[in-house]
């Protein structure tokens, strides 16, 4: 007998267990089909991993540099089966969190791989979902009003470029390292490669970036992205931009050799190890989409501002569709489709709202639209930067480097972006986030009062810099 439920959500990583959530609290009877375990990549090989191993190697270089702070180290040395299994600890914590969450909310969740089934016997429409398992047992036959797609997505590689876990790896088999190497070549200088460039830095680890682009983070404003380069650089990592690898000299023997192609010119590489950090692709596969009206376009699936696929009671959130490729973003986008499918009436995303941050070592964030995109879009920007050498509190955690970028439109006074590179800017960017919202200008930013010392009097700055007003700089 098939089961039957208001809503079933494909894949329970972020997005999707909290589209189940909000869909819960809205009164409706709901499922997640998993795979895998709940959490899905932010929890078990993505966000929190990552940045648990980042953690780990920010406090070994401090302590290192403990000197200056007045504080004598000796024998300092790192113990990496401790640093993995301090992430695998706080990677269970949550995961137990999780699936509390789904017990509070009455939430179902069948283990295994969902399949979107066509017209059958179970219903006239598309959208029954079959839960397959790999212990023999019978597949499990769920009737939904409503299904959500939050199947998430998959490491990429280059073509030819084979991934083996060992010498070739992704960002997954890189998280399950026991040990670390002496060497590494990272392919790719975008959010994930500079993450791990700035991590393996700091471990001790001597790091090679080979970008195809001409910089390091592209998506970035041209401003933070040489900051960072040149930051990065002190920590002894080798960028090289504007470099075409080639799959088809790979060598794998005992170490790993590639050769790339630099202004028509051949240059050899080699390291212990090589990390591929390419992008994602949305998984797609294997789904069940065949059997819907569902449109697939570059890969990932086609929907509506509010997350409605063709097929209009399924919906597609998170990393399937494309787009910015993050959990904070599925997590909202799960909310709209869940909101709209119980009309609700919700807001579209308003994706220039969002920020993005990067967790290497300095931090990188930013909100809305870097300078070039502005000044492309048409309008007529002033600037106002503000170094945190500046700001006493900066001083006083030892971490001067870098700066807060605000962009303004000159006949409107609107805020068109900030950007920051810099310490525990991942954490001040929510208030630029908020200002984007609200849809605030520079000189409301520089009226809310910022504390003193604080590393936030920076944002403050920024803000009166727009009109050559700082007070400090």
């Amino acid at each position: 007998m098939a089961l039957e439920y208001d809503l079933v959500v494909l894949g329970g990583g972020t997005g999707g267990y909290v589209a189940a959530i909000r869909a819960s609290q809205l009164g409706l009877k709901v499922a997640i089909v998993e795979k895998g375990k709940l959490g899905g990549t932010c929890l078990h090989n993505g966000c929190i991993p990552s940045k648990s191993l980042l953690r780990s190697a920010e406090v070994f270089k401090q302590t290192k540099e403990a000197e200056q702070y007045g504080i004598t180290t000796e024998n300092t040395s790192l113990n990496f089966v401790k640093v993995q299994e301090r992430k695998q600890g706080i990677i269970n914590q949550l995961h137990q969190g999780v699936k509390g969450l789904m017990k509070k909310g009455k939430i179902d969740v069948f283990e295994g791989f969902g399949r979107i089934l066509g017209p059958s016997i179970f219903s006239p429409t598309a959208g029954t979902i079959s839960v397959e398992r790999d212990d023999g047992e019978e597949n499990t036959m769920i009737i939904p009003k409503n299904v959500l797609i939050a199947t998430g997505s998959k490491p990429k590689s280059l073509p030819g470029l084979e991934l083996d876990g060992d010498f070739v790896m992704s960002s997954d088999h890189a998280l399950d390292m026991e040990t670390l190497p002496d060497s590494i070549i990272i392919v790719g200088g975008g959010v994930i490669g500079i993450e791990w460039a700035s991590m393996l830095a700091d471990f001790g680890v001597e790091v090679t970036v080979l970008e195809y682009l001409n910089r390091i983070l592209p998506t970035e404003d041209e401003a933070v992205s040489k900051e960072v380069e040149r930051l990065l650089k002190k920590k002894g990592i080798q960028f090289v931009t504007g470099a075409k690898v080639m799959p088809d000299t790979l060598k794998k023997e005992g170490n790993v050799e590639i050769q790339a192609e630099l202004k028509g010119e051949k240059q050899t590489y080699k390291a212990d190890q090589m990390l591929v950090s390419v992008g994602r692709a949305p998984n797609v596969d294997n789904i069940g989409l065949e059997n819907t009206d569902i449109v697939v376009e570059n890969g990932a699936i086609k929907t509506n501002e509010f997350y409605q696929t063709k097929e209009s009671h399924i919906y597609a959130i998170g990393d399937v569709i494309g787009g910015m490729q993050l959990a904070h973003v599925a997590s909202h986008e799960g909310m709209v489709a869940v909101e709209h499918l119980a009309n609700e009436d919700p807001m579209p995303i308003n994706y220039d709202h969002i920020p993005t941050c990067i967790y290497s070592n300095p931090e990188v964030s930013s909100v809305g639209l870097t300078e070039a995109q502005a000044k492309d879009q048409g309008y007529n920007v002033k600037v106002g930067k503000f170094p945190f050498q500046a700001v006493g509190k900066a001083l006083v955690h030892g971490e001067t480097d870098g700066f807060v970028k605000v962009i303004a439109d000159k006949s409107s006074e609107d805020l068109l972006g900030v950007h920051m590179v810099g310490p525990h800017v991942t954490d001040m960017i929510s208030e630029a986030g908020l200002a984007q919202v609200l849809d605030a200008t520079p000189w409301e930013i520089a009226q809310s009062i910022h504390p003193h010392p604080t590393l936030s009097e920076v944002v403050g700055e920024a803000a009166l810099a727009v009109d050559g007003k700082q007070i400090h700089g």
